[in-house]
């Protein structure tokens, strides 16, 4: 095919042009400056022209171009869909690279003139969402309902990041955004949340929440209760400064300033690997059990930039299976054709399949049986869970008390005010997320031996769960810094925390005493509700 690729000479348009023409196809590399789009048609064997990003495709008149890709953005709905409309005027299939959620969610718009003149307009032909629910339509096959969807995308700090893709980064740092939490819209924060991945070969990387089309198109494609997703850098100090920076709100950055974080950023490349990944995670039901599957890709030897070019190389494979249609790529094309798209880069992947296991139950084993029904439901999470409800919150005055809670982040007094817990199962446990009116507060808890284990920041506190008929108590019983330094026992606070159940409505008390003084850090008690 005839093929023309607007930002080809830059960091996946190049990619996107070395796959085609290793697959015969006539390639043209566009964009504004031509001395570039020369040196790299050159080097690949391709052709160079200048062509705008405009809706004036008049350069191409003879040149009997098939498909135009647009790897280049930037990708904003309010800047209108001009370059997909001038392609359907012109009868050219219209594919692009982008990730942004209201772009490629909004270009369904186009979609009667498409279909009028038989020309296949599709956004998100890159990692998402076309590859992405690609991945996710592959492991919810054998499932008869899906209940949380969660990918992640890690490149390698040693994979190239032209100013686009930098721009891309900071333009989702501090950036609001709604995600579905257990069937309930969830405001967010880019660049926040952070979790741990595993991928192929062991590798291990951090992800946070960022903003893409799959939370947008996925909850109702899938009929997904929960979508999340997650992007990371590999150095750890790249993403702390990133969170950091997040909680200053959307970045809107002086010239200078973003100049010199592309210096500082270009300065950290030949730190880390070459070596980047994604997981995409469906956890849903199968007959009367929940089924976690997943779908992991690791790029070696630098290969990871092509990933996003492997969706529109599959489609242009078999260009008669482009459809007449305007709208986001979702799951346009079965994984197993991106795979094959794969089969000449250093890329490997694997499919795993386990029955998820919530970390209350599997801590009291048998004991489960003892506690109400409302509270060991509650406690039953193999995707993530979202409970609401009211609480009353008092918090104690001596000055230890108040430095404690200052430092765990816990809520001031109120009479009664909103409260929700997220509980989100990972790796290693579970992540609580509890807030209070508009603050929160979160930990982590896992299986330490036969108890639990729950951790603030540097604290951890082990807890020897006690079931009962009447509900489940969570006494302290000893405690460590940064997990290794032991805890002496005058240094740890006493917990007086129960779960019952009344009137049918899962009830919560907690209170907490500071150690040495004896004092109330906080308590508070109410009641939740799964959303």
């Amino acid at each position: 095919m005839k093929v023309v690729i607007l930002g080809g000479a830059g960091v996946f348009g190049s990619r996107l042009a070395e796959l085609l023409v290793r697959d015969g196809h006539d390639v043209w590399i566009a964009g504004r400056n031509l001395s570039r789009a020369r040196a790299v048609a050159a080097r690949l064997g391709a052709e160079a022209i200048v062509l705008h990003r405009s809706p004036d495709l008049s350069p191409l008149d003879g040149l009997g171009v098939e498909v135009l890709v647009d790897a280049a953005g930037p990708f904003r709905v309010e800047e209108g869909f001009s370059v997909a409309e001038a392609c359907i005027a012109a009868g050219i299939h219209y594919l692009d690279l982008s990730d942004d959620p209201e772009f490629c969610s909004g270009i369904s718009r186009l979609n009667d003139d498409a279909v009028a003149r038989g020309v296949c307009v599709l956004s998100g032909m890159s990692s998402t969402p076309a590859l992405t629910s690609a991945a996710a339509a592959y492991l919810a096959e054998p499932m008869d309902a899906v209940d949380a969807i969660e990918s992640a995308i890690l490149p390698g700090n040693r994979a190239p990041r032209g100013r686009a893709v930098f721009e891309s980064i900071l333009d989702r740092v501090g950036r609001p955004f709604e995600s579905r939490i257990d069937g309930a819209g969830v405001t967010l924060r880019g660049w926040s949340r952070p979790k741990g991945y595993r991928l192929p070969g062991g590798i291990r990387r951090e992800g946070w929440m960022v903003p893409v089309p799959d939370q947008v198109l996925f909850p109702g494609f899938f009929k997904a209760r929960s979508v999340t997703f997650r992007a990371g850098l590999e150095l750890s100090v790249m993403n702390r400064f990133l969170a950091v920076l997040s909680r200053l709100g959307p970045l809107r950055l002086p010239r200078w300033v973003f100049d010199g974080l592309m210096v500082v950023a270009k300065a950290l490349a030949p730190f880390g690997t070459d070596r980047g990944g994604m997981s995409v995670t469906v956890t849903g039901r199968k007959e009367d059990a929940f089924i976690t599957r997943e779908f992991g890709l690791l790029a070696e030897a630098g290969e990871g930039p092509f990933i996003p070019a492997v969706p529109i190389r599959a489609a242009l494979r078999a260009p008669g299976r482009l459809p007449p249609v305007a709208g986001p790529a979702l799951a346009v094309h079965p994984l197993d054709d991106y795979l094959d798209a794969m089969s000449d880069l250093q890329v490997r992947t694997e499919v795993t399949e386990r029955a998820p296991v919530s970390l209350i139950p599997s801590v009291l084993g048998k004991d489960i049986d003892r506690i109400p029904e409302v509270v060991a439901e509650s406690h039953s999470v193999p995707a993530p869970r979202l409970f609401s409800g009211r609480a009353t919150v008092t918090r104690g005055s001596g000055a230890v008390s108040r430095l404690i809670a200052a430092v765990v982040g816990f809520p001031p007094a109120s009479e009664d005010v909103a409260v929700t817990v997220m509980k989100l199962p990972g790796a290693t446990g579970e992540t609580w997320i509890r807030t209070f009116g508009d603050r929160s507060f979160r930990s982590h808890l896992s299986r330490r031996n036969d108890h639990l284990s729950e951790r603030f920041g540097p604290l951890t506190f082990d807890i020897p769960l006690t079931a009962t008929e009447e509900g489940l108590d969570w006494p302290v019983s000893g405690g460590q810094l940064y997990g290794l330094v032991p805890l002496p026992g005058f240094l740890l606070p006493r917990s007086v925390a129960s779960e019952r159940v009344m009137e049918g409505t899962f009830r919560f008390d907690v209170a907490l005493y500071a150690p040495v003084t004896g004092g109330l850090i906080v308590r508070y008690q109410g009641w939740l509700a799964r959303v």
